[in-house]
């Protein structure tokens, strides 16, 4: 089964993510998308399964910094794929990409329910 996990490895909780994914002895490849960059085919990808108003994290600094005019100019899709482009630490993570079946965030439980553990 091909596993990719997306997020930053600084963040809290992609460290979480990445820590449960090991310990159950689960092969994953990370994608840094800080690093590495994000393609628009794979945001795409994702707001085909995902809400982009998932996505787009609200909560996090990097909204937060953002003017009000630019938060005010996301509005759909179409605009949030730019802004995740822009700049990916907007993005909710981490994003798990199992074979095709997409998530976002993480919590135990979730896990759990995703991996019949």
């Amino acid at each position: 089964m091909t596993m990719t996990l997306y997020g930053i490895p600084n963040c809290d909780t992609v460290k979480k993510a990445r820590t449960w994914l090991a310990a159950q002895q689960l092969d994953f490849t990370f994608h840094d998308f800080k690093k590495q960059g994000l393609e628009r085919a794979t945001v795409e990808q994702w707001l085909q399964q995902l809400p982009w108003d998932v996505l787009v994290n609200k909560k996090g600094t990097t909204w937060r910094a953002l003017s009000d005019e630019r938060k005010a100019s996301i509005v759909d899709a179409a605009s949030a794929i730019e802004l995740m482009l822009e700049n990916p630490s907007i993005i909710k993570r981490p994003v798990l990409d199992k074979a095709g079946k997409f998530s976002v965030a993480f919590s135990d439980a979730q896990y759990k329910a995703i991996f019949s553990v």
